[in-house]
């Protein structure tokens, strides 16, 4: 059987947009040879629907749509779509399925059966489990169909199961002859590797082909990087679509041949794709057009700026400059040139007036006490109005452009750099963000070379650095993954690295001390295995040391 995996960008809530699409594809896929198409996980929908999956309307047009589908459907397809269960069992109303489509009419459903509730995940909150997997007889060919997670179990490939239940030993026991799983698997860097590893594992210790089809775009925080797969009984990958991008491949289930397209080659390529890819679809999907930086002469701000034009086109991303009275001339010329470089609008608004009158209508209020993080935090408050400002006055999205090392630790300011519709490296390292931009640089000088060079700082005072509050970024970034993703514990992490034990829980306690900040910032786009945000959900107000 030649089976086409068909991935694409669906629009949560879009029924007709991404029915559309389904139907181009399914349409690309018969020319092409095509016997069966199959498309990712809630494609019908889109993943990840949340609370929209508790209105009956919303229900009600995954069904109308399936059956609109059905009807036009120019070859059998396997789509996934929210649906109603029988009402006069106990649990939920819904279900997560895999419908088959074939002549006109739906001949075949399977519900999912492993429900995550890890992470960003809380699929029990809405669908009840599948209570049992079934094969489907097509042609020469026996389909076990799976959704995700329920792939997600082997026994021989992980250490210690999450789950009692092996969907996809149970299909094996039905006679399936080929595996098939409709997915929407977010991206976290290095799991393009574990996940290839897994289905190997699959494919090779039960001696069937894998196909497995994965959601592509991105949604909110969520970024899905597609790579399809098929993989023979063997466990070699014999056919992989891209990496975040829409496209079809087949897999002929005789052969074991199959379409291989190229895929990001090194793992700071695949999270530049990934950014882009986050950036362009929030944006979009927001219903925004154009975006608006605020340019420090940083590196944070430059990387921000280059993965908006990539996303978004130069046009479409305004650059504002806000020299302050600590702003280097550096600072002042590197924003400047970062703006040419990329061929994008620029305007400089100095904030300098603006902080003075700040200080003349405070001074009776802030009396005989001395200048600290009140004056620096007014200062990055300014330029947060200004740009919110030009977002309005422009109807254009404002990127925030704090990395995930000072948000961890609330290097940051409310309401002023945190300020805007989305987040973009929240959940980027200060040492990945280097490692971005020289990426970015790898063909010519985008991000100024004096960028790069100059250490760190706010500019927020005279001859201020980072390294006055923060140890070196390279300290600091091993001891926040240790403790924010690997959930080590300090006196953990201090033996591990041989850090100062007191150093490693001052950190500690400034990430949990800081939650209400990032309770308050603007969604980003998750990227590591742990993000700040709806993943990692820590209490504000709690009196828990570590």
């Amino acid at each position: 059987m030649k089976i086409a995996l068909a991935q694409f960008n669906p629009t949560v809530g879009d029924f007709e947009g991404n029915s559309s699409r389904i139907l181009t594809l399914a349409a690309e896929a018969k020319r092409h040879g095509a016997e069966l198409a199959v498309f990712s996980e809630l494609c019908i929908c889109g993943y990840l629907p949340l609370d929209l999956l508790e209105r009956p309307a919303f229900i009600q047009r995954n069904h109308d749509t399936l059956k609109e589908l059905a009807a036009q459907m120019p070859l059998p397809a396997i789509v996934g779509y929210a649906g109603r269960v029988d009402h006069a069992r106990a649990g939920k109303s819904i279900a997560n399925k895999a419908a088959l489509i074939c002549e006109g009419r739906v001949v075949f459903e399977q519900s999912k059966m492993l429900l995550p509730t890890y992470d960003v995940f809380d699929e029990s909150r809405y669908f009840q489990p599948g209570e049992k997997q079934y094969v489907y007889g097509m042609g020469r060919e026996q389909l076990g169909i799976t959704v995700c997670e329920d792939v997600w179990n082997d026994k021989n490939f992980w250490n210690k199961p999450l789950y009692a239940r092996d969907p996809v030993t149970e299909l094996i026991s039905q006679g399936a002859s080929v595996l098939i799983n409709l997915s929407a698997s977010p991206y976290t860097i290095d799991k393009r590797f574990l996940r290839v590893d897994m289905l190997r594992s699959i494919a090779m210790h039960h001696q069937r082909p894998v196909i497995y089809v994965n959601q592509v775009g991105g949604d909110d925080s969520l970024i899905f990087d597609g790579a399809s797969m098929a993989l023979t009984a063997s466990g070699e990958v014999a056919a992989q679509a891209k990496a975040f991008e829409e496209d079809i491949v087949l897999f002929d289930t005789v052969t074991g041949k199959g379409d291989l397209h190229e895929q990001p080659a090194t793992e700071i390529a695949y999270a530049h794709r990934a950014l882009v890819t986050g950036t362009r679809d929030y944006v979009c999907k927001c219903r925004f057009t154009k975006a608006i930086v605020g340019l420090s002469g940083g590196v944070d701000s430059a990387v921000v700026a280059c993965l908006a034009v990539e996303a978004l086109g130069s046009a479409n991303v305004l650059g504002v400059s806000m020299p302050g009275p600590f702003s280097s001339d550096g600072s002042k010329t590197d924003a400047k040139a970062l703006a040419q470089n990329l061929g994008i609008p620029f305007l400089t608004i100095p904030i300098a007036s603006v902080f003075d009158a700040y200080n003349q209508v405070l001074a009776p209020a802030f009396g005989n006490r001395p200048p600290d993080a009140s004056e620096e935090n007014i200062q990055a408050r300014i330029r947060g109005n200004y740009l919110m400002a030009l977002s309005n006055k422009y109807g254009s999205m404002v990127l925030s452009t704090g990395n995930k090392s000072e948000i961890a630790v609330g290097y940051c300011t409310l309401y002023g750099d945190m300020a805007g519709g989305l987040a973009v490296i929240s959940d980027v390292p200060k040492m990945m963000v280097y490692a971005l931009a020289q990426h970015i640089n790898r063909e010519r000088e985008v991000i100024p070379r004096a960028t790069l060079e100059k250490p760190p700082s706010a500019e927020l005072r005279p001859n201020q650095k980072d390294t006055d509050s923060l140890p070196p970024y390279e300290v600091l970034d091993a001891i926040l993954k240790a403790y924010i993703e690997e959930v080590k514990t300090p006196e953990e992490i201090a033996a591990e690295f041989g850090y100062d034990l007191k150093l490693v829980r001052d950190i500690a306690v400034r990430v949990d001390g800081n939650e209400y900040k990032r309770k308050q910032a603007a969604p980003g786009l998750k990227i590591t295995s742990r993000a700040f945000g709806f993943g990692r959900p820590f209490p504000i107000a709690q009196r828990f040391i570590p």
